[in-house]
């Protein structure tokens, strides 16, 4: 999923954004105290060409509300209703913990985003039938032929997805609150948090899933925040945007574009899928940038693109603005509220991913809490340490820390090296490339194949990887001690 601000009628599409780096003269290997990565998820058979699942009914079992007990105390509270909420809400009461949940709007409310993700991710969470839309033909065009990727993309039945989690929680037993959280107080083994309102929520931990403006979780301020813009319509066109039953991740086509402005101005690719019965969705979008590429360039961008193609928008059904953070620092791991999603800095600096992530990682989390809080030598602060090792082990950091290097070399790039790395980038064997896309290459498998990358790409992009300016000597030591 893209992590975004969208416009209050906007769907939400996650599109991506790269990053590469070469860590010359560090060897990596696996660290003592490291724990394995998820595997890298299998690639499955893929429903033929674009397949449009019917979508199920709204959320059937609402949550429980009920007044909060003043002495009551829960194992858990977490904070939040979106994905990474209920994600992790649901892999902890597998573990059978006591979780209640803290939400400011209705927790059945209709999600107002759209989550993206890559079929094999989809399929390896045991999820792979709540994809609405899930596309074979995927391509992405960085020079006159395209780029044939050879990986199923979908998009999950938002509905359906939130169905899922919120049966699953209610079979539990979960207790939802309503109210904005607004203090929270610690002891020596439990956190108590207090709301707008006035109620006051007690549990042994609290895990922060309120997004990536987090209401308890702290990170270190000051730095660069590079933010992936977009702007993007739902409608229908006078002629298809992309071929039928089509899926492009990128495409950095440009002819729409004089000379002056490909190489002076930063630039932006069109990301886009046929939905079906005659509905497309197209994107312009940026990278990353700090500060961001403006809406309105995006804006006109799209409408010169689709103008040079001769394709005229008949119908717009919904516009799209969205902005979310690209290479926010990890947070302070030794605070007593554990985050998880984007409040825990989860989006992939490299590729602005993150469903695949809490998918994957909220089994780890849930089984480092739930072996922390049974052990009774633990104390509060002892139990989130625990609990933030689980999260960002040092395997992990390491990895999140050489993304955040690679996306401040890739800012710089103009287009024609864009162009020339991603060529190559998806010239690698698959499982390297959807393994760096995804996270799940283990850390020397991902330097070997930046080295592979390295090898084969073009003299102007080895230089621009070899080349240090700014910032990159700094972030790049954050990948021996992050």
């Amino acid at each position: 999923m893209r992590l975004a601000r969208c416009g209050p009628a906007g769907l939400h599409f996650e599109s991506p954004s790269f990053s590469w780096a070469v860590a010359w003269g560090w060897a990596a290997a696996p660290s003592a105290g490291s724990v394995p990565s998820p595997e890298e998820p299998g690639l499955r058979p893929s429903l033929p060409k674009h397949a449009r699942l019917h979508p199920l009914a709204s959320p059937s079992a609402r949550p429980a509300e009920a007044p909060p007990a003043p002495d009551a105390l829960a194992d858990v509270l977490v904070i939040g209703s979106g994905p990474a909420a209920l994600a992790i809400a649901a892999a902890l009461v597998e573990r059978g913990l006591r979780v209640e949940a803290l939400a400011l709007e209705d927790p059945a409310a209709p999600w107002p985003n759209t989550y993206g993700i890559w079929g094999p991710e989809a399929d390896g969470a045991g999820l792979g039938h709540l994809l609405e839309h899930r596309w074979s033909d995927t391509v992405s065009w960085f020079a006159p032929e395209p780029t044939r990727h050879g990986l199923d993309y979908g998009l999950f039945d938002k509905t359906a997805l939130q169905r899922h989690w919120l049966d699953h929680l209610a079979a539990a037993g979960v207790v939802w609150h309503r109210g904005r959280a607004a203090a929270i107080v610690h002891s020596t083994s439990s956190s108590q948090v207090s709301t707008a309102g006035g109620d006051r929520l007690k549990a042994r931990l609290v895990v922060d899933a309120s997004g990536h403006e987090p209401v308890f979780v702290r990170r270190p301020e000051g730095e660069p925040i590079a933010g992936q813009a977009a702007y993007g319509i739902v409608g229908r066109f006078s002629a298809p945007p992309v071929d039928p039953d089509q899926f492009v991740l990128m495409d950095f086509r440009a002819h729409h574009l004089s000379e002056a402005e490909r190489l002076g101005e930063p630039p932006t690719f069109l990301y886009a899928m046929d939905l079906g019965e005659g509905r497309f969705f197209v994107e312009e979008t940026s990278l990353a940038l700090a500060p961001p590429v403006p809406f309105p360039l995006l804006q006109e961008r799209l409408q010169r693109r689709l103008a040079h193609a001769g394709i005229a928008v008949e119908a717009i059904e919904h516009e799209e603005f969205c902005l979310f953070p690209m290479n926010l620092a990890l947070p302070d791991l030794t605070q007593r509220v554990v985050g998880f999603g984007g409040a825990a800095s989860m989006v992939h600096p490299a590729s602005g991913y993150l469903v695949g992530s809490l998918l994957r990682r909220a089994p780890y989390l849930a089984d480092a809490i739930a072996a922390a809080l049974a052990d009774p030598a633990l104390d509060g602060a002892a139990v989130a340490r625990r609990a933030w090792e689980g999260l960002w082990p040092l395997e992990l950091r390491r990895r999140h820390a050489l993304f955040r290097f690679g996306l401040e070399k890739l800012m710089r790039y103009p287009e024609e090296q864009l162009r020339a790395f991603f060529t190559t980038f998806f010239a690698l064997p698959r499982r390297e490339w959807t393994g760096f896309l995804t996270n799940t290459l283990p850390l020397p498998q991902l330097v070997g194949a930046m080295v592979r990358l390295f090898a084969t790409a073009p003299w102007s992009v080895r230089w621009g990887l070899m080349e240090q300016r700014g910032r990159e000597p700094g972030l790049l030591a954050r990948v021996l001690a992050p």
